[in-house]
């Protein structure tokens, strides 16, 4: 159990933090915590703490050359309207990895930052 001022953290590489920065904070809710240099800065949404590793971080050069691209994996943002939310992204110009797809769930759609990590944004069914 995640207790105040505990966090989720998730590392992604990125290529730009800045731009990084600037897409998860513009686009989706996230406050910028720490920025110490172009190498490294983390942004918070509630209970994830997502962690912004460029070239020159150390969790970057930490990583195998093999395991470098991003991969299948993603962070998992739930929204109250997939539709409104699809439609102001496309709006400012982001990419989306698929369509929305439903299931008994819920619908979500992938949505990809400027690395080409995955975001999963998804509306729960209804009760």
């Amino acid at each position: 159990m995640i207790t105040p001022g505990q966090y989720a953290s998730v590392r992604y590489l990125v290529d730009d933090v800045p731009a990084a920065i600037d897409f998860y904070t513009t686009h989706l809710g996230f406050t910028l915590n720490t920025n110490p240099g172009s190498a490294f800065a983390d942004v918070i949404r509630g209970p994830l703490r997502l962690l912004l590793s460029g070239p020159a971080s150390s969790g970057a050069r930490a990583t195998p050359q093999d395991a470098a691209t991003a991969g299948r994996n993603r962070i998992h943002l739930e929204v109250d309207d997939l539709d409104a939310e699809v439609d102001r992204l496309r709006d400012a110009g982001l990419t989306f990895r698929s369509e929305v797809v439903a299931g008994p769930g819920g619908r979500q759609i992938l949505l990809a930052d400027p690395a080409d990590n995955l975001i999963e944004l998804f509306q729960p069914a209804a009760p």
